[in-house]
């Protein structure tokens, strides 16, 4: 029969004839016969299945098993027997060289004909030693599947004991070396598919046998921590954790942290394929145990190992949003390495440039799973806004790709961002600043943040910009008897020559430090400017009272003597005057009283009060005297404790000057056109006729001018606020009017925004838009005989007769508060150096020739300074940064005033400090600590390049994260479940998901 049989299987018949012939020979097979033909046939249809060419024949061999080992169970028990088993798993079946694929398949199909003969136990023992050296061979991801799917059907035959811990151990060393070699879909599918069928028989084995889980987990470490140069272990491992029980996670993780045998580039190395995990299409918790063991690392404090991995992998875990197969866990762990990364704006900032791309792909998926991702990636966007603010330039075009997405509320952001943080204590992140290679393109040095000293920084960036005031600090001669002076100059020194990216202010901090200042909590900048300012004033006032005792004794030079003469350099640099006059409305006398300021605090008019619309404006060509109707309404007192605004002067009140402005928020319109107001050509010929005309901002806009017309305008002390007269002997109503008297060199504005709140009890924030001018021209109350002088010199600014002179100033700094507090958010700052000529303006006939308007515009570089990142900017993101971040607010302006409006002896002071800068080289002691600092530097960065190259080249290697994102704006036609769009997929983007 089996002659027959083979007969039929090898002619040249169609299958449908020879389906009829075997049919009749299988049929007779079920009768009885002997036991020589019975092991006949047992031999040809084993060969048949073993290695027959065609599925065709294959399948006519398993037919005829199947029949013979129902029909004739003691000849196949005989047949299939441990011998022959024993030589078809160490031998193989079939001609060497071509030994068949199907010896597992044929002997999982025969097992379940023998499970009740007496041999049975010999062939499970058998196959518990076989499949153990089979697995140690390293078979195939095919072949360990057939292991898997014959353990699985037949569980007797799974090794036990020892045996059974070693088989798992060298299972997962199977999983870790799969590799997939084909790019198609089918063969990714079906090598997914022989994966899962290997980790399953592991769950089933851990069900039975718990023990056999935790040196299973150990044997998975110690392969993804592996730091051999080898073939990085496959993805396909991440199929092994998925089936871990999660209430081992603890106990695994505080195991692993804990352990001193694990070094730091082994852990790294661990983390960062696990991390690789993502990918993986078709598992469960795996981001679970990510994050579980980011957490347990930040819990022993190995932040060291969390920054690196997390700079490294962010963007790839990032990329992974693109395919809906793994959205899920991939953006669980990208919120957890966000929002724990909270020292450093780096991370949040690798993906900037990747967050359009990906938004857009995401509305264009228009699936829920893209839509729900899309809200929470908002949501994360928004808190690393709220905990990085200051780079306005960078976010625009994010805030723009997730402006129509909802915004979480402040008590969101913060409990988002208190739950997720490394540690609580912020000192034992203050040695992780951010990693800067070299300096900003700038060539300009940024300031270390030392715990929310951003306030500082911000300042003293601005002050640094004054190059007037930089130049005569940095002027000073040794042993100045001025220590806090002495130190801001070394700071400002190390600012203009250090190699380093950034310095850390901390020498500063500490000897400039308001004394009721809370370390470490965020403080007003304003508040620690006047600080500032007033130390150095009253350090260099000591300094000549000490000077004036050693005359008397004559122990001082004339050199000495009239170095100490002249006025401290803070009243030179900042130093202005007001004269405030009251005069009674009973008997019309008037009491005057001058006062120095170093800047001016600007509150905000009520809201009732619509400045422009009262305050008439002139041509910017010419300006007199003119009357500043003050509120009608009662306003309560805000910034100088004397200078309240109740009502308007009378008729006779004594006029006043509006401020004016040059210049505009967009770059290159007009430099004569002035901001908010309408005045046109013709107005500007005729002062006369534009001498009422008037034109206002937008409805409830502010710009500085409205301020500072605020700040000047006259007021009515009456009721509960009436004067006491002398000459009447008793209080009376009375009108009182602020005048400027002096121009600072440098004009510091502060915006008053921070106000008290009685209903909560708390400051209030006020976000009120306010413009800011490049070009400012204030009013200076001057003597008749200087008004004379001025015009008879023919110099600008100045109206016969007005007693008004005009004085020109130009933006130079402005302090952005971001936030809604006075005691949270944090400080930026924009800054230019404005100085008397620019390069393009040479000087005709020895008189130097005053930059313009635009040219002070357009010309100047624009520089934005954010603690230790400093980048360009220019005007335009200066006007424009609270338009697209409301808590973004101007707080602390410098202007700097025009050389031409100066006097002569400053003047000549400022040009000779100037002069001295170009030629004079800093005193030894100073250079000496440059020049060694900036040698250790270099020394710094050897040390830290050989470090992070020992650190990267441990990193797993893994594919190019930025081919997912380049493939999807490229290949809009991919379709199908793997794609990055909703549904199938093409092939070339599947493999690169999980591959």
């Amino acid at each position: 029969m089996d002659k027959i049989l083979e007969a039929v299987v090898m002619s040249s018949y169609p299958n449908n004839v020879k389906q009829g012939l075997v049919r009749r020979v299988i049929e007779a097979s079920k009768q009885p016969m002997d036991s020589e033909q019975c092991w006949s046939m047992l031999e040809l249809s084993t060969k048949l299945y073993l290695t027959g060419d065609t599925k065709y024949k294959r399948e006519i061999g398993k037919e005829v098993l199947e029949v013979y080992g129902h029909y004739h169970p003691e000849e196949f028990e005989e047949f299939f027997n441990v011998r022959f088993l024993l030589s078809l798993l160490q031998e193989g079946y079939g001609p060497l060289g071509k030994r068949s694929h199907y010896v597992l398949d044929y002997i999982q199909l025969g097992l379940q004909f023998v499970l009740e003969s007496p041999s049975a136990n010999s062939i499970f023992s058998l196959l518990r030693i076989e499949v153990l050296r089979k697995v140690c061979e390293r078979p195939s991801p095919k072949q360990c599947a057939k292991i898997s799917k014959l353990l699985t059907q037949h569980p007797q035959c799974i090794p036990t004991g020892k045996h059974q811990l070693l088989f798992c151990q060298q299972l997962i060393r199977c999983i870790g070396q799969f590799q997939c070699v084909s790019e198609g879909e089918e063969e990714i599918m079906e090598f997914l598919e022989q994966v899962n069928k290997v980790s399953g028989l592991l769950q089933r084995i851990w069900r039975t046998q718990t023990s056999a889980i935790l040196p299973s987990l150990k044997e998975l470490f110690t392969i993804i921590s592996s730091t051999e140069e080898q073939e990085a272990p496959s993805n396909a491992l991440a199929s092994v954790v998925q089936f871990v029980p999660l209430e081992l996670m603890d106990g695994v993780i505080r195991n692993l942290t804990n352990d001193d045998s694990i070094t730091d580039v082994q852990m790294m190395m661990a983390i960062g394929r696990m991390i690789d995990w993502v990918s993986w299409p078709l598992g469960k918790n795996i981001d679970k145990w990510i994050i579980a063991l980011l957490k347990g690392l930040a819990a022993v404090k190995k932040f060291s190992i969390l920054i690196e991995v997390t700079l490294s992998k962010i963007e790839k875990v990032f990329s992974k949003l693109l395919y809906p197969i793994v959205r899920e866990g991939a953006l669980s762990v990208l919120q957890y390495m966000l929002l724990s990364f909270q020292h450093s704006h780096e991370a949040f900032h690798l993906l900037l440039p990747h967050i359009p791309m990906l938004v857009a792909s995401l509305k264009k998926e228009d699936s829920n799973s893209a839509t729900s991702s899309l809200e929470q990636l908002a949501e994360l966007i928004h808190c690393m806004f709220f905990r990085f603010s200051g780079f306005p330039d960078l976010y625009e075009p994010v805030l723009e790709a997730v402006k129509a997405l909802p915004i979480p509320n402040e008590d969101r952001i913060k409990h988002l961002l208190g739950q997720n943080a490394w540690t609580s204590q912020k000192n034992e992140l203050a040695c992780f600043y951010p990693r800067l290679a070299s300096k900003s393109e700038t060539g300009k040095i940024g300031l270390i943040n030392l715990g929310n000293t951003c306030y500082m920084n911000s300042i003293i960036q601005s002050l640094f910009m004054a190059s007037d005031f930089r130049h005569s600090v940095l002027n000073l001669t040794e042993g100045n008897s001025q220590p806090l002076m002495t130190k801001l100059q070394w700071l400002f020194a190390f600012l203009e020559h250090s190699q380093r990216p950034a310095i850390s202010p901390e020498s500063f901090l500490s000897a400039s430090w308001p004394p009721w200042f809370t370390p470490g909590a965020q403080q007003d900048c304003s508040e620690y400017l006047k600080y500032l300012l007033d130390r150095l004033h009253e350090e260099e006032k000591t300094g000549k009272r000490i000077y004036q005792k050693l005359k008397e004794s004559s122990l001082t030079s004339q050199a000495v003597e009239h170095h100490y003469l002249n006025k401290t350099l803070i009243e030179k640099m900042f130093g202005g005057k007001i004269m405030t006059k009251i005069r009674c409305l009973k008997c019309l006398n008037v009491s005057s009283r001058e006062e120095v300021f170093t800047d001016l605090s600007l509150a905000f008019p009520p809201s009732d009060r619509n400045v422009c619309g009262s305050t008439p404006i002139l041509p910017v060509e010419e300006i007199g005297p003119q009357f500043i109707e003050p509120p009608e309404n009662a306003g309560q007192l805000m910034g100088s404790p004397w200078i309240q605004r109740k009502s308007p002067f009378s008729d006779h009140a004594a006029p006043s000057v509006s401020v004016e402005t040059l210049g505009s928020q967009e770059q290159g319109e007009a430099a004569n056109r002035i901001r908010g107001n309408g005045v046109g050509v013709d107005a500007a010929k005729d002062p006369l006729s534009a001498f009422g005309e008037q034109a206002c901002a937008p409805k409830d806009s502010r710009s500085v001018p409205d301020l500072i017309n605020y700040f000047l305008s006259p007021e009515r002390l009456t009721a509960e606020n009436k004067y006491h007269c002398e000459k009447c002997a008793s209080l009376q109503d009375a009108e009182k009017v602020a005048e400027l008297t002096e121009g600072p060199h440098y004009l510091i504005l502060t915006l008053l925004r921070f106000s008290f709140d009685p209903r909560t009890m708390k400051r209030k924030k006020i976000l009120d838009n306010v413009s800011i001018p490049v070009v400012l021209k204030l009013p200076i109350l001057v003597a008749p005989e200087e008004t004379e002088e001025v015009c008879q010199h023919g110099k600008d600014g100045a109206v016969p007769g007005s007693g008004f002179m005009t004085v020109v100033y130009d933006l130079c700094s402005v302090v952005v508060h971001s936030g809604i507090s006075s005691e949270s958010g944090h400080y930026y700052c924009y800054s230019r150096e404005c100085t008397d000529t620019i390069p393009h303006g040479q000087p005709r006939d020895g008189v130097p020739k005053p930059a313009s308007d635009k040219q002070l515009d357009l010309e100047i570089q624009w520089y934005l300074f954010n603690d230790t990142r400093v980048s360009f900017s220019s005007f335009e993101s200066v006007s424009n940064v609270t338009s697209f971040f409301p808590k973004d607010t101007a707080y602390v302006l410098f202007y700097r005033q025009r050389p031409e409006q100066q006097s002569c002896l400053l003047h000549e002071a400022l040009a000779e400090a100037g002069r001295l800068h170009g030629e004079l080289s800093l005193h030894k002691d100073l250079m000496e600590a440059i020049s060694k600092d900036n040698i250790l530097f270099l020394q710094e960065q050897e040390k830290e390049a050989r470090n992070r190259a020992a650190y990267i080249s441990a990193l797993p290697k893994s594919p190019l994260w930025w081919r997912d994102l380049d493939r999807d704006k490229d290949d809009d036609s991919s379709s199908g479940g793997c794609s990055p769009a909703a549904g199938g997929g093409g092939s070339g983007s599947f493999h690169g998901l999980v591959f």
